[in-house]
């Protein structure tokens, strides 16, 4: 069973996924506000979170940001009553695993948990894999270049993985999105791009100064040479 921490002012809805997601196998802690979350999370890191934008103290991407500080590998999904793309954007920039606007449907709600989760706990063929200067551990999600341990999130650390094991040959978005977000991009979905962009900034380009990850328009990415 998963412990689950959905944070959400909005307590009828709060009832409402939490009935749905025990039945589902989930045993969940609600909060309401930013404060208890916060010590929610002080006392036992759950196995996720669900973490709405707007909060009664505060917003839900500042805690986001703290999240990603003390807690680099817990898998976070966001919510957002507006469903903006401005705040999908923030939300996957500054670290968030997935995103759906509310009212969502609990049925794809728990389907987006799930696999989260089944991403934070991979199966991997080896211990550490190699590439030039960089060394990458998929059991512990951290890139090492130059002494420099680099913690990646849960999207970040299976996108890296499946890059090195093909390098230089381009993978398709789609397949792409399957291994690192447990699902096919919808139209317009930007999502994996994002997650891309901030893999990009954390790893940096080779010591040449050529990109690591590629970008091959319209079709995919592929970890260079």
């Amino acid at each position: 069973m998963s412990d689950l921490l959905l944070i959400d002012d909005d307590q009828e809805l709060c009832e409402l996924l939490s009935s749905w997601l025990s039945q589902e196998g989930f045993l969940v802690r609600a909060c309401h506000d930013g404060l208890s979350a916060r010590r929610a999370l002080a006392e036992t890191a759950p196995a996720a979170v669900v973490l709405d934008v707007m909060l009664p103290d505060g917003s839900g991407l500042e805690l986001l940001k703290q999240l990603r500080n003390d807690h680099p590998d817990l898998p976070v999904l966001m919510l957002s009553a507006r469903g903006e793309p401005l705040d999908r954007i923030l939300g996957l920039e500054l670290g968030a695993d997935d995103y759906l606007a509310k009212p969502c449907d609990p049925r794809e709600l728990t389907a987006r948990l799930r696999a989260v989760l089944r991403r934070s706990h991979p199966v991997a063929t080896s211990s550490q894999m190699e590439l030039g200067d960089l060394c990458f551990s998929p059991i512990r999600g951290v890139a090492t270049i130059d002494e420099q341990d680099i913690t990646l999130t849960v999207s970040e650390s299976r996108l890296l993985e499946a890059l090195l094991k093909q390098p230089g040959e381009p993978l398709d978005k789609q397949e792409l999105a399957q291994i690192a977000l447990g699902r096919k991009l919808t139209l317009y979905d930007r999502s994996l791009d994002m997650h891309v962009s901030n893999l990009r900034k954390k790893i940096g380009p080779h010591p040449d100064g050529r990109p690591r990850i590629v970008a091959l328009r319209s079709r995919g990415y592929y970890y260079s040479l």
